[in-house]
């Protein structure tokens, strides 16, 4: 029984292992020297980083465990162990913040708890044909991906009806007073960052804005589109660089865009263009999109409450 579980804990410590060794490869040699130098400017976490990489890790494990003659359940129950101590390690040695790892975990679990049914199906078999050809293609599709180029922007929108006349609305766009409502969505309510306020230099096009947050982070702004009652288009100078998120997407440019209905209502449209640096976009986008909608949400409704209380 001893050696069994010291069998099993050695496969999940070296498949951790393996993939820290690797993604620290990756960071350096393919998404540090190659992406830096052409111009990139900042590390990208891709594709492989969250697909092969867990793969590869649960195939490592079925290794070691190929023969202990675990069932299935067992087999279920030691990789949701290596997930668990994948991301502690995430936290440990990559600095990686809790809500972080809550996005990214069902995205290691996926795929280390693949990769281990993938591995128990090809040593139980025990073709080496098959394994070195399973492995090959990981390896082609690890790498191909590692050298290849990694952008993706995309743009948010979401729209309100104010129960007020375009040039009282407008009149809480470009600067509005703190926020007071407690937060409803659930990863500010964990501790992300939640806009709380905004301030402006000046009345007009050109003038800094900042969009502060909470825990006292600051957007530094420019307006470069300024249309009383019609437009405010404004321009992402700098961002702090928080670990939970700040790093893994830049958010390019934001605009308030006001529509008079004729029937005393406006209609406010909120625009936001932003950049992902952590791959596949197929998951990341979505997680992009809601905390980009929520932060929408939380600044127009601030605003039509302002707005409305005439």
């Amino acid at each position: 029984m001893k050696s069994k579980t010291s069998r099993i804990w050695i496969g999940i410590l070296v498949a951790n292992a393996f993939a820290m060794a690797v993604m620290g490869l990756t960071a350096f040699v393919f998404t540090y020297l190659y992406h830096y130098s052409n111009g990139a400017g900042t590390q990208f976490f891709i594709y492989s980083d969250f697909i092969i990489i867990p793969m590869a890790m649960g195939i490592i494990c079925a290794w070691f465990w190929k023969d202990l003659e675990l069932k299935n359940g067992y087999y279920l129950v030691n990789a949701l162990l290596a997930v668990i101590v994948a991301i502690l390690c995430s936290f440990l040695f990559l600095g990686e913040g809790v809500i972080c790892l809550i996005i990214v975990s069902p995205l290691l679990m996926a795929f280390i708890v693949a990769g281990v049914f993938i591995g128990k199906v090809m040593f139980q078999k025990k073709n080496n044909k098959l394994n070195v050809s399973a492995l090959s293609v990981l390896v082609i599709i690890f790498t191909v991906d590692s050298l290849s180029e990694h952008h993706y922007e995309n743009l948010v929108t979401d729209t309100i009806i104010i129960h007020a006349a375009p040039a009282e609305v407008w009149k809480h766009v470009a600067s509005f007073e703190p926020i007071t409502e407690p937060n409803h969505y659930f990863l500010f309510r964990l501790g992300m960052p939640s806009p709380v306020q905004s301030t402006v230099d000046g009345y007009y096009e050109g003038a800094d804005r900042k969009c502060i947050f909470s825990n006292g982070y600051v957007f530094d702004e420019k307006m470069v589109v300024y249309k009383p009652s019609e437009n405010l288009t404004f321009d992402i100078i700098s961002q702090p660089r928080d670990p939970e998120i700040m790093g893994h997407i830049d958010i390019k440019r934001g605009q308030f865009l006001l529509h008079d209905n004729g029937d005393g209502t406006t209609t406010l449209t909120g625009n936001s263009w932003y950049q992902l640096y952590v791959f596949p976009v197929w998951y990341y986008d979505l997680w992009a999109q809601s905390i980009t909608r929520n932060v929408h949400t939380r600044v127009m409704q601030h605003i039509k409450e302002l707005s409305e209380k005439k």
